[in-house]
Protein backbone atom coordinates (compact mmCIF):
# COMPACT_ATOMS: atom_id res chain seq x y z
CA UNK A 1 0.00 0.00 0.00
CA UNK A 2 1.18 3.53 -0.81
CA UNK A 3 -0.13 6.75 0.69
CA UNK A 4 0.38 10.04 -1.11
CA UNK A 5 0.03 13.21 0.94
CA UNK A 6 0.01 16.76 -0.34
CA UNK A 7 0.73 19.81 1.84
CA UNK A 8 -2.54 20.47 3.63
CA UNK A 9 -4.22 22.43 6.37
CA UNK A 10 -6.43 20.64 8.86
CA UNK A 11 -9.46 21.75 10.84
CA UNK A 12 -12.51 20.33 12.61
CA UNK A 13 -13.20 17.79 15.34
CA UNK A 14 -12.26 14.13 15.65
CA UNK A 15 -12.38 11.32 18.17
CA UNK A 16 -9.15 9.59 19.10
CA UNK A 17 -8.98 5.85 18.32
CA UNK A 18 -9.49 3.24 21.02
CA UNK A 19 -6.40 2.44 23.08
CA UNK A 20 -4.90 -0.93 22.20
CA UNK A 21 -3.03 -0.83 25.52
CA UNK A 22 -6.37 -0.64 27.31
CA UNK A 23 -8.16 -3.02 24.92
CA UNK A 24 -5.58 -5.82 25.05
CA UNK A 25 -5.37 -5.70 28.84
CA UNK A 26 -9.18 -5.84 29.01
CA UNK A 27 -9.14 -8.92 26.77
CA UNK A 28 -6.66 -10.67 29.08
CA UNK A 29 -8.60 -9.73 32.20
CA UNK A 30 -11.90 -10.91 30.72
CA UNK A 31 -10.27 -14.23 29.83
CA UNK A 32 -8.96 -15.05 33.30
CA UNK A 33 -11.93 -13.88 35.34
CA UNK A 34 -14.86 -16.26 35.70
CA UNK A 35 -17.96 -14.64 34.30
CA UNK A 36 -19.31 -12.24 31.71
CA UNK A 37 -17.63 -9.00 30.69
CA UNK A 38 -18.98 -6.30 28.38
CA UNK A 39 -16.35 -4.17 26.65
CA UNK A 40 -17.49 -0.86 25.19
CA UNK A 41 -15.58 1.09 22.53
CA UNK A 42 -13.55 -2.01 21.57
CA UNK A 43 -10.46 -1.46 19.44
CA UNK A 44 -10.26 -2.56 15.80
CA UNK A 45 -6.49 -2.57 15.26
CA UNK A 46 -4.59 -5.65 14.12
CA UNK A 47 -3.15 -6.01 17.62
CA UNK A 48 -6.64 -5.89 19.13
CA UNK A 49 -7.87 -8.56 16.72
CA UNK A 50 -4.88 -10.71 17.60
CA UNK A 51 -5.70 -10.41 21.31
CA UNK A 52 -9.27 -11.56 20.66
CA UNK A 53 -8.00 -14.57 18.70
CA UNK A 54 -5.66 -15.47 21.56
CA UNK A 55 -8.29 -15.36 24.28
CA UNK A 56 -10.65 -17.46 22.16
CA UNK A 57 -7.90 -20.05 21.65
CA UNK A 58 -7.43 -20.07 25.43
CA UNK A 59 -11.12 -20.72 26.11
CA UNK A 60 -13.00 -17.40 26.19
CA UNK A 61 -16.22 -16.94 24.23
CA UNK A 62 -16.51 -13.67 22.29
CA UNK A 63 -19.72 -12.20 20.86
CA UNK A 64 -20.28 -8.88 19.09
CA UNK A 65 -23.42 -7.12 20.31
CA UNK A 66 -25.69 -4.95 18.20
CA UNK A 67 -24.43 -1.74 19.82
CA UNK A 68 -20.86 -2.53 18.76
CA UNK A 69 -19.71 -3.67 22.19
CA UNK A 70 -18.13 -7.04 22.95
CA UNK A 71 -19.50 -9.71 25.25
CA UNK A 72 -16.71 -11.93 26.57
CA UNK A 73 -17.35 -14.94 28.79
CA UNK A 74 -14.29 -16.21 30.60
CA UNK A 75 -13.69 -19.25 32.75
CA UNK A 76 -9.96 -19.05 33.29
CA UNK A 77 -7.39 -20.75 31.07
CA UNK A 78 -9.19 -23.62 29.30
CA UNK A 79 -7.50 -23.96 25.89
CA UNK A 80 -9.33 -25.22 22.82
CA UNK A 81 -6.20 -25.10 20.68
CA UNK A 82 -2.56 -26.13 21.08
CA UNK A 83 -1.38 -22.99 19.27
CA UNK A 84 -1.93 -19.25 19.73
CA UNK A 85 -0.93 -16.49 17.31
CA UNK A 86 -0.04 -13.09 18.79
CA UNK A 87 0.23 -11.49 15.36
CA UNK A 88 2.79 -8.71 15.48
CA UNK A 89 1.91 -7.51 18.98
CA UNK A 90 4.79 -7.03 21.42
CA UNK A 91 2.36 -6.48 24.28
CA UNK A 92 0.39 -9.54 23.17
CA UNK A 93 3.30 -11.99 23.35
CA UNK A 94 4.67 -10.56 26.59
CA UNK A 95 1.31 -10.41 28.36
CA UNK A 96 -0.25 -13.63 27.11
CA UNK A 97 2.78 -15.95 27.40
CA UNK A 98 2.48 -16.25 31.21
CA UNK A 99 -1.25 -16.92 30.78
CA UNK A 100 -0.55 -19.59 28.16
CA UNK A 101 1.91 -21.07 30.68
CA UNK A 102 -0.96 -21.75 33.06
CA UNK A 103 -2.10 -24.60 30.82
CA UNK A 104 -1.25 -28.16 31.79
CA UNK A 105 -1.05 -29.07 28.12
CA UNK A 106 1.78 -27.83 25.85
CA UNK A 107 0.86 -24.78 23.75
CA UNK A 108 2.95 -23.20 21.02
CA UNK A 109 3.01 -19.42 20.63
CA UNK A 110 3.64 -18.07 17.15
CA UNK A 111 3.70 -14.58 15.69
CA UNK A 112 4.16 -12.60 12.50
CA UNK A 113 6.36 -9.94 10.95
CA UNK A 114 8.81 -8.13 13.18
CA UNK A 115 7.66 -10.08 16.25
CA UNK A 116 9.57 -13.09 14.93
CA UNK A 117 12.88 -11.29 15.45
CA UNK A 118 12.17 -9.62 18.78
CA UNK A 119 13.98 -11.14 21.81
CA UNK A 120 11.99 -13.30 24.23
CA UNK A 121 14.90 -14.41 26.44
CA UNK A 122 12.94 -13.16 29.44
CA UNK A 123 10.68 -16.21 29.27
CA UNK A 124 13.62 -18.63 29.01
CA UNK A 125 15.05 -17.10 32.17
CA UNK A 126 11.93 -16.58 34.27
CA UNK A 127 9.22 -19.12 33.43
CA UNK A 128 11.26 -22.24 34.42
CA UNK A 129 11.53 -20.70 37.89
CA UNK A 130 7.73 -20.91 38.03
CA UNK A 131 7.51 -24.57 37.11
CA UNK A 132 6.98 -24.01 33.39
CA UNK A 133 8.64 -26.13 30.71
CA UNK A 134 9.75 -23.96 27.78
CA UNK A 135 11.19 -24.68 24.37
CA UNK A 136 12.17 -21.63 22.35
CA UNK A 137 13.97 -20.79 19.14
CA UNK A 138 17.14 -19.33 20.70
CA UNK A 139 15.08 -16.81 22.62
CA UNK A 140 12.73 -16.03 19.74
CA UNK A 141 9.40 -17.31 18.45
CA UNK A 142 8.01 -19.85 18.13
CA UNK A 143 8.05 -20.93 21.76
CA UNK A 144 6.27 -23.86 23.38
CA UNK A 145 5.10 -23.64 26.99
CA UNK A 146 3.79 -26.34 29.33
CA UNK A 147 2.60 -25.50 32.80
CA UNK A 148 0.85 -25.04 34.98
CA UNK A 149 2.62 -21.89 36.13
CA UNK A 150 3.11 -21.88 39.90
CA UNK A 151 3.41 -18.40 41.47
CA UNK A 152 6.62 -18.04 43.47
CA UNK A 153 8.66 -15.28 45.04
CA UNK A 154 10.74 -14.07 42.12
CA UNK A 155 12.98 -11.22 40.97
CA UNK A 156 12.79 -9.94 37.38
CA UNK A 157 14.56 -7.32 35.28
CA UNK A 158 12.16 -4.56 34.22
CA UNK A 159 14.62 -2.54 32.13
CA UNK A 160 13.62 -3.85 28.68
CA UNK A 161 9.85 -3.51 29.00
CA UNK A 162 7.12 -3.33 31.62
CA UNK A 163 5.02 -5.66 29.46
CA UNK A 164 6.71 -8.76 30.89
CA UNK A 165 5.63 -7.64 34.36
CA UNK A 166 2.08 -7.06 33.09
CA UNK A 167 1.90 -10.69 31.97
CA UNK A 168 3.16 -12.00 35.30
CA UNK A 169 0.76 -9.80 37.26
CA UNK A 170 -2.16 -11.12 35.20
CA UNK A 171 -1.01 -14.73 35.60
CA UNK A 172 -0.47 -14.44 39.36
CA UNK A 173 -3.92 -12.89 39.70
CA UNK A 174 -5.47 -15.64 37.58
CA UNK A 175 -3.76 -18.26 39.75
CA UNK A 176 -5.11 -16.47 42.84
CA UNK A 177 -1.57 -16.15 44.17
CA UNK A 178 -1.23 -15.69 47.91
CA UNK A 179 1.69 -14.49 50.00
CA UNK A 180 4.13 -14.25 47.09
CA UNK A 181 6.08 -11.27 45.79
CA UNK A 182 7.38 -10.21 42.37
CA UNK A 183 10.51 -8.10 42.90
CA UNK A 184 11.44 -5.81 39.99
CA UNK A 185 14.81 -4.27 39.16
CA UNK A 186 14.98 -1.05 37.12
CA UNK A 187 11.36 -0.96 35.97
CA UNK A 188 10.65 1.14 32.87
CA UNK A 189 7.30 2.55 31.66
CA UNK A 190 5.74 2.66 35.11
CA UNK A 191 2.54 4.34 33.84
CA UNK A 192 1.76 1.21 31.82
CA UNK A 193 1.97 -0.85 35.02
CA UNK A 194 -0.50 1.59 36.56
CA UNK A 195 -2.82 0.90 33.61
CA UNK A 196 -2.45 -2.86 34.15
CA UNK A 197 -3.37 -2.56 37.81
CA UNK A 198 -6.29 -0.28 36.97
CA UNK A 199 -7.68 -2.80 34.47
CA UNK A 200 -7.18 -5.70 36.88
CA UNK A 201 -9.13 -3.81 39.53
CA UNK A 202 -11.93 -2.99 37.08
CA UNK A 203 -12.34 -6.70 36.32
CA UNK A 204 -12.33 -7.79 39.95
CA UNK A 205 -8.96 -9.55 39.85
CA UNK A 206 -6.66 -9.89 42.83
CA UNK A 207 -4.56 -6.71 43.10
CA UNK A 208 -1.02 -6.85 44.51
CA UNK A 209 0.39 -4.22 46.82
CA UNK A 210 2.63 -1.91 44.78
CA UNK A 211 5.72 -1.11 46.85
CA UNK A 212 7.04 1.88 44.91
CA UNK A 213 7.36 -0.25 41.73
CA UNK A 214 10.17 -2.24 43.36
CA UNK A 215 7.98 -5.15 44.38
CA UNK A 216 4.39 -6.32 43.91
CA UNK A 217 3.06 -8.37 46.80
CA UNK A 218 0.09 -10.72 46.47
CA UNK A 219 -1.52 -11.30 49.86
CA UNK A 220 -4.23 -13.60 51.10
CA UNK A 221 -7.58 -12.01 50.24
CA UNK A 222 -11.21 -13.02 49.61
CA UNK A 223 -12.24 -14.20 46.14
CA UNK A 224 -13.38 -11.46 43.78
CA UNK A 225 -17.05 -11.03 42.95
CA UNK A 226 -18.41 -12.64 39.79
CA UNK A 227 -20.89 -9.96 38.73
CA UNK A 228 -20.98 -8.80 35.13
CA UNK A 229 -18.14 -6.39 34.45
CA UNK A 230 -18.70 -3.40 32.16
CA UNK A 231 -15.55 -1.75 30.88
CA UNK A 232 -15.05 1.11 28.43
CA UNK A 233 -11.81 1.11 26.47
CA UNK A 234 -10.06 4.46 26.80
CA UNK A 235 -9.22 6.75 23.94
CA UNK A 236 -5.67 6.13 22.79
CA UNK A 237 -3.04 8.72 23.70
CA UNK A 238 -0.51 6.91 21.49
CA UNK A 239 -2.58 7.36 18.35
CA UNK A 240 -4.08 10.60 19.56
CA UNK A 241 -0.57 12.07 19.83
CA UNK A 242 -0.30 12.07 16.04
CA UNK A 243 -3.59 13.94 15.72
CA UNK A 244 -2.46 16.48 18.29
CA UNK A 245 0.82 17.07 16.46
CA UNK A 246 -1.15 17.49 13.23
CA UNK A 247 -3.06 20.29 14.91
CA UNK A 248 0.08 21.88 16.29
CA UNK A 249 1.70 22.16 12.87
CA UNK A 250 -1.14 22.23 10.34
CA UNK A 251 -4.34 23.80 11.68
CA UNK A 252 -6.82 24.29 14.50
CA UNK A 253 -8.51 21.04 15.50
CA UNK A 254 -10.32 19.52 18.47
CA UNK A 255 -9.47 15.98 19.54
CA UNK A 256 -12.14 14.26 21.64
CA UNK A 257 -11.98 11.15 23.79
CA UNK A 258 -8.60 11.65 25.46
CA UNK A 259 -8.83 11.50 29.25
CA UNK A 260 -6.21 13.73 30.84
CA UNK A 261 -6.57 11.66 34.04
CA UNK A 262 -5.62 8.46 32.20
CA UNK A 263 -2.74 6.30 33.41
CA UNK A 264 -1.53 5.90 29.82
CA UNK A 265 2.11 6.97 29.61
CA UNK A 266 1.69 8.73 26.29
CA UNK A 267 -0.50 11.46 27.69
CA UNK A 268 2.87 13.07 28.44
CA UNK A 269 2.70 14.40 24.87
CA UNK A 270 0.83 17.39 26.30
CA UNK A 271 4.01 18.53 28.08
CA UNK A 272 5.94 18.65 24.82
CA UNK A 273 3.08 20.44 23.09
CA UNK A 274 2.93 22.99 25.89
CA UNK A 275 6.68 23.53 25.86
CA UNK A 276 6.91 24.02 22.09
CA UNK A 277 4.52 26.97 22.19
CA UNK A 278 1.55 25.81 20.13
CA UNK A 279 -1.98 26.90 20.97
CA UNK A 280 -3.32 24.41 23.50
CA UNK A 281 -6.48 24.14 25.58
CA UNK A 282 -6.95 20.99 27.65
CA UNK A 283 -10.30 19.96 29.07
CA UNK A 284 -11.50 16.77 30.75
CA UNK A 285 -12.25 14.83 27.56
CA UNK A 286 -11.35 17.29 24.83
CA UNK A 287 -8.22 19.04 23.61
CA UNK A 288 -8.19 22.08 21.34
CA UNK A 289 -4.89 22.66 19.55
CA UNK A 290 -3.51 24.86 16.81
CA UNK A 291 -0.29 26.18 15.30
CA UNK A 292 1.79 29.10 16.54
CA UNK A 293 5.47 30.00 16.44
CA UNK A 294 7.03 26.72 17.51
CA UNK A 295 10.28 26.48 19.45
CA UNK A 296 12.57 23.57 20.32
CA UNK A 297 11.93 21.65 23.54
CA UNK A 298 13.45 18.98 25.79
CA UNK A 299 11.60 15.80 26.62
CA UNK A 300 12.38 12.56 28.49
CA UNK A 301 10.63 9.69 26.67
CA UNK A 302 12.15 6.88 28.74
CA UNK A 303 8.77 5.90 30.17
CA UNK A 304 6.87 6.63 26.94
CA UNK A 305 9.10 5.53 24.04
CA UNK A 306 6.17 5.24 21.63
CA UNK A 307 6.08 9.05 21.61
CA UNK A 308 9.39 9.31 19.75
CA UNK A 309 7.80 9.26 16.24
CA UNK A 310 5.19 12.00 16.85
CA UNK A 311 7.75 14.01 18.84
CA UNK A 312 10.17 13.89 15.90
CA UNK A 313 7.40 15.04 13.55
CA UNK A 314 6.67 17.93 15.92
CA UNK A 315 10.32 18.81 16.49
CA UNK A 316 10.94 19.01 12.75
CA UNK A 317 8.89 22.23 12.73
CA UNK A 318 10.25 23.66 15.99
CA UNK A 319 13.04 26.20 15.57
CA UNK A 320 16.26 25.01 17.17
CA UNK A 321 17.61 21.76 18.58
CA UNK A 322 15.04 19.55 20.27
CA UNK A 323 16.51 17.01 22.70
CA UNK A 324 14.65 13.76 23.39
CA UNK A 325 15.97 11.27 25.96
CA UNK A 326 15.29 7.54 26.04
CA UNK A 327 16.79 6.31 22.77
CA UNK A 328 17.83 3.03 24.42
CA UNK A 329 14.13 2.07 24.57
CA UNK A 330 13.82 2.06 20.76
CA UNK A 331 15.98 -0.87 19.72
CA UNK A 332 13.41 -3.66 19.97
CA UNK A 333 10.34 -2.02 18.48
CA UNK A 334 8.78 -2.91 15.10
CA UNK A 335 11.95 -1.38 13.68
CA UNK A 336 15.02 0.08 15.35
CA UNK A 337 13.10 3.32 15.61
CA UNK A 338 16.03 5.58 16.39
CA UNK A 339 17.82 4.66 13.16
CA UNK A 340 14.58 4.48 11.17
CA UNK A 341 13.53 7.97 12.25
CA UNK A 342 16.99 9.29 11.43
CA UNK A 343 16.90 7.72 7.96
CA UNK A 344 13.33 8.47 6.91
CA UNK A 345 13.20 12.02 8.25
CA UNK A 346 16.61 12.50 6.69
CA UNK A 347 14.93 11.84 3.35
CA UNK A 348 12.60 14.71 4.24
CA UNK A 349 15.53 17.04 4.89
CA UNK A 350 15.48 16.85 8.70
CA UNK A 351 18.80 16.22 10.44
CA UNK A 352 18.69 13.92 13.47
CA UNK A 353 21.75 13.20 15.60
CA UNK A 354 21.99 10.18 17.90
CA UNK A 355 24.29 10.44 20.91
CA UNK A 356 24.06 7.42 23.19
CA UNK A 357 20.66 7.80 24.91
CA UNK A 358 19.90 11.20 23.37
CA UNK A 359 18.23 12.14 20.09
CA UNK A 360 18.76 15.67 18.77
CA UNK A 361 16.34 16.93 16.11
CA UNK A 362 17.44 20.01 14.19
CA UNK A 363 14.12 21.68 13.49
CA UNK A 364 12.69 24.75 11.85
CA UNK A 365 14.80 24.52 8.69
CA UNK A 366 12.04 23.25 6.45
CA UNK A 367 10.68 19.78 5.71
CA UNK A 368 10.82 18.41 2.18
CA UNK A 369 8.29 16.14 0.54
CA UNK A 370 9.92 12.83 -0.35
CA UNK A 371 9.37 9.13 -0.88
CA UNK A 372 9.78 7.40 2.48
CA UNK A 373 9.30 3.86 3.75
CA UNK A 374 7.41 2.85 6.86
CA UNK A 375 9.85 -0.03 7.48
CA UNK A 376 6.65 -1.93 8.29
CA UNK A 377 6.37 0.18 11.44
CA UNK A 378 2.97 1.76 12.09
CA UNK A 379 4.31 4.71 14.06
CA UNK A 380 6.93 5.57 11.43
CA UNK A 381 4.21 5.66 8.76
CA UNK A 382 2.06 7.98 10.86
CA UNK A 383 4.95 10.26 11.80
CA UNK A 384 5.93 10.74 8.17
CA UNK A 385 2.30 11.36 7.21
CA UNK A 386 1.88 14.09 9.82
CA UNK A 387 5.16 15.77 8.85
CA UNK A 388 4.02 15.63 5.22
CA UNK A 389 1.11 17.95 6.00
CA UNK A 390 3.46 20.93 6.10
CA UNK A 391 6.27 19.66 3.90
CA UNK A 392 7.36 21.38 0.71
CA UNK A 393 5.90 19.16 -1.98
CA UNK A 394 4.34 15.73 -2.20
CA UNK A 395 5.21 12.88 0.16
CA UNK A 396 4.77 9.21 -0.73
CA UNK A 397 4.79 6.60 2.03
CA UNK A 398 5.68 3.07 0.92
CA UNK A 399 4.16 0.19 2.94
CA UNK A 400 1.72 2.69 4.35
CA UNK A 401 -0.62 -0.09 5.45
CA UNK A 402 1.56 -0.65 8.51
CA UNK A 403 -0.83 1.70 10.35
CA UNK A 404 -3.26 -1.22 10.61
CA UNK A 405 -1.30 -2.52 13.59
CA UNK A 406 -2.63 0.21 15.87
CA UNK A 407 -4.75 2.73 13.91
CA UNK A 408 -6.38 1.18 10.80
CA UNK A 409 -8.47 4.25 9.93
CA UNK A 410 -5.64 6.76 10.41
CA UNK A 411 -5.63 7.97 6.80
CA UNK A 412 -9.42 8.31 6.75
CA UNK A 413 -9.23 10.34 9.94
CA UNK A 414 -6.69 12.86 8.65
CA UNK A 415 -8.69 13.07 5.41
CA UNK A 416 -11.78 13.96 7.46
CA UNK A 417 -9.80 16.86 8.93
CA UNK A 418 -8.97 18.17 5.47
CA UNK A 419 -5.70 16.46 4.59
CA UNK A 420 -5.20 15.77 0.90
CA UNK A 421 -4.34 12.11 1.15
CA UNK A 422 -4.83 9.23 -1.27
CA UNK A 423 -4.14 5.56 -0.60
CA UNK A 424 -3.67 2.84 -3.21
CA UNK A 425 -3.03 -0.87 -2.74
Amino acid sequence: MKATIQPSSVSGEIFAPASKSSMQRACAASLVRHGESIIYNPGISNDDKAALRVIQALGAKVNYLVDGSLQITGKGIDPISNEVNCGESGLGIRMFAPLVAMSKEPITIIGEGSLLSRPMDFFDEVLPQLGVQITSNDGKLPIQLKGPLQPQNITIDGSLSSQFLTGLLMAYAAAEAQDVTINVIDLKSKPYVDLTLKVMEAFGLKIPANNNYQSFEFKTSPAANTNIVQYTVEGDWSGGAFLLVAGAIAGNITVNGLDIASTQADKAIVHALSDCGCKLSIQADQIEIGPATLKAFQFDATDCPDLFPPLVALASFCKGKTIIEGVHRLTHKESNRALTLQDEFGRMGVTIDLQDNIMIVHGGNGVEGATVHSRHDHRIAMACAIAALKAEGETIIVEAGAVGKSYPNFYEHIQSLGATCSVVE
